[in-house]
């Protein structure tokens, strides 16, 4: 069996400073969702992001990474992470529109994201609906004494069922001090059950559902950033962060 080392576990005072950033990303996250209609741009979401996060006193998360200048990823339809917050991407009616974001507090990060639909399109509804419950059943998962296998595991079964694909080379990850800590939480089983990291009390857990309609190879846009589907069709993505607690998982987002 491996032996798991620098997988930080946060202290309860940690933690509870993590929930009260947790909640006021939470804040942020929900602002932005009723933002998000037809005829609105990508920047003005960027704009109302860092208003909000600035706001609650709370400093842009992924302004901290290397080279990236917004606080928000933004991307539609075919794009499924790191789209720039741009100008020119005005939204359209039956839209599919994910919005990643983070936020430092007190030194700790927190990480959330959600994808919506603009309008009514039954088939993209079903898609999102499949997403909202793999993330469920991963976080039912992060237990103290369970494996991010189980996490992964969840995901994994509940979009093929669906009839979706999660994304093989983007995963969910720790966060806390950093943006992007230990362990690595992917959306599909890739290895034995005993052979990925024991969850435990204190862990706390950035768990991403990242998926597509159709097939899971990705391409990177001339932006240098933004990372689309290669058959152009829709892709989403949920995130909660997520710590581990005596009780059982908490979000915080």
């Amino acid at each position: 069996m491996k032996n798991f080392e620098g997988i930080p576990i946060k202290s309860k005072r940690e933690i509870e400073i993590m929930q009260e950033g947790g909640k006021r990303l939470s804040e942020v996250k929900h602002i932005l969702a009723s933002r998000v209609r037809e005829g609105v741009s990508a920047w003005e979401i960027e704009e109302e992001a860092e208003k909000q996060i600035l706001k609650r006193g709370g400093t842009p998360s992924f302004k901290t990474v290397p080279g990236y200048s917004w606080a928000t990823c933004i991307n539609v339809n075919e794009g499924i992470v790191h789209g720039i917050p741009k100008k020119d991407v005005i939204f359209k009616k039956n839209d599919l529109v994910s919005v990643d974001l983070g936020l430092i507090y007190k030194g700790f990060h927190t990480d959330t994201s959600f994808s919506l639909v603009i309008g009514k399109d039954p088939l993209k509804e079903k898609f999102l609906e499949a997403g909202r419950k793999a993330l469920s059943s991963a976080i039912d998962n992060a237990r103290a004494g369970r494996r991010i296998f189980d996490i992964s595991k969840a995901i994994e079964e509940t979009l093929k069922k669906a009839g979706y694909r999660p994304v093989r080379s983007l995963f969910g990850h720790g966060v806390g001090r950093e943006l992007h800590e230990e362990p690595q939480i992917p959306g599909f089983v890739y290895a034995r059950r005993e052979d990925t990291p024991e969850i435990k009390v204190g862990m706390v857990l950035a768990i991403e559902v990242i998926y597509v309609m159709g097939r899971e190879q990705l391409v990177l846009e001339k932006d240098g950033w933004t990372i689309s589907t290669a058959d152009g069709k829709i892709s989403a993505l949920f995130e909660e962060t997520v710590a581990v607690t005596p009780q059982g998982p908490l979000v915080i987002t």
